[in-house]
């Protein structure tokens, strides 16, 4: 059986969960045919740590709140990203980092050393795929290895390999989607009657919203997304910045009252489409949708993707848009991928 190792860059959430899997089902991976190991971990609140015999991750994960790597075999009080990422004995580098959305650092120079030392990448992160996404892709060809970021756009629900594989063989014409938990939560909170204000303190309290809710309310986490999905789906060549993007912030308590008495119900909507000339258009803004939208009945922090096909109509799939343990799943998603192809399955 295939063994992949792994570094961990990242050691937050997403990662945590994902080592957690690693330690407690270990059976669930054998029976996808591989195993995993984690070989070097980077944080910066811990430092670095490299084993190339495998980490004990029970013992990692027990660690205490201020706790470093410090003093442990192979264990060092500072990050060592690009050491780690360029000299560790990983297959797979698995990328989840706190980045910036504006130039998708330090994520994205992650990803090219990695890359360049030949080494296969999976990401949560939606800048460099947002950003550098054909760059990257062009660099992972180049060196015979695979740049994977499916968790990019709605966490563990699979929405790009579903459109590559799945909806082969139809033209998508478009694509429309409710790609923010966050807003869509608070739209359904200010249906109940309350403002903006309170409902986005609602998603704070509940962990939902961060302390700061400007990308989400504003829509420039969408509009990231929005142009992962317009290149990937609809083979655009788009900057987010090419994304016309309109928040939820001047929605109205009154405005979703109106809507609601019309049977409309206001969506934050990223969308791409297929223009007569093959031009691809994108935009994100709020629309009140009428109730037979396919996205219309989404409620909550539900994320859902609306394909737009010439053989069969609306696609709709739907699902957690986030969640460290659904986001670690899409990160396993791209290993199986990862697998797929240095096995040479067809559904690579």
């Amino acid at each position: 059986m295939t063994t992949y190792s792994l570094a961990l860059i990242g050691f937050g959430g997403v990662n945590r969960a994902l080592a957690e899997l690693i330690r407690d089902h270990s059976g669930r991976f054998e029976a996808l045919g591989f195993d995993l190991k984690v070989v070097a971990i980077t944080d910066l609140g811990l430092g670095s740590l490299v084993q190339a015999e495998g980490i004990d991750l029970a013992h990692v994960l027990a660690l205490p709140r201020g706790a470093s790597f410090e003093g442990m075999p192979g264990g060092s009080a500072e990050p060592r990203n690009e050491e780690v990422i360029r000299n560790s004995t990983a297959d797979i580098v698995v990328e989840a980092t706190f980045t910036s959305p504006v130039d998708g650092e330090p994520a994205v120079s992650h990803v090219r050393w990695a890359l360049e030392a030949g080494k296969h990448v999976v990401t949560t992160n939606k800048g460099p795929a947002a950003l550098y996404g054909e760059e990257l892709s062009s660099l992972a060809r180049k060196h015979g290895v695979r740049f994977e970021f499916e968790g990019a756009v709605m966490s563990g629900t699979p929405v790009l390999r579903l459109a590559r594989q799945m909806l082969a063989g139809l033209e998508v014409k478009g694509v429309q989607g409710i790609l923010n938990g966050t807003s869509n939560y608070v739209l359904g909170q200010m249906e109940t009657g309350l403002s903006l204000g309170q409902a986005v303190a609602d998603a704070q309290e509940l962990g939902y919203a961060e302390a700061d809710p400007t990308a989400d309310i504003g829509g420039s986490d969408v509009r990231l997304k929005v142009a992962i999905l317009a290149n990937e789906v609809l083979g655009a060549d788009l900057k987010p910045e090419d994304v016309t993007t309109t928040g939820i912030q001047d929605i109205t308590p009154d405005d979703v009252v109106r809507a609601l008495g019309e049977g409309r119900r206001w969506k934050l909507i990223g969308q791409a489409t297929r223009l007569e000339d093959g031009s691809v258009e994108a935009t994100v803004s709020p629309l009140a949708l009428p109730a037979g939208h396919p996205l219309a009945g989404i409620s909550g922090a539900t994320n859902a993707v609306a394909f737009d096909t010439d053989l069969l109509g609306p696609v709709t799939v739907s699902g957690p848009g986030a969640g460290r343990t659904e986001t670690a799943y899409a990160l396993l998603s791209d290993i199986i991928a990862v697998d797929a192809s240095t096995k040479g399955s067809v559904h690579a």
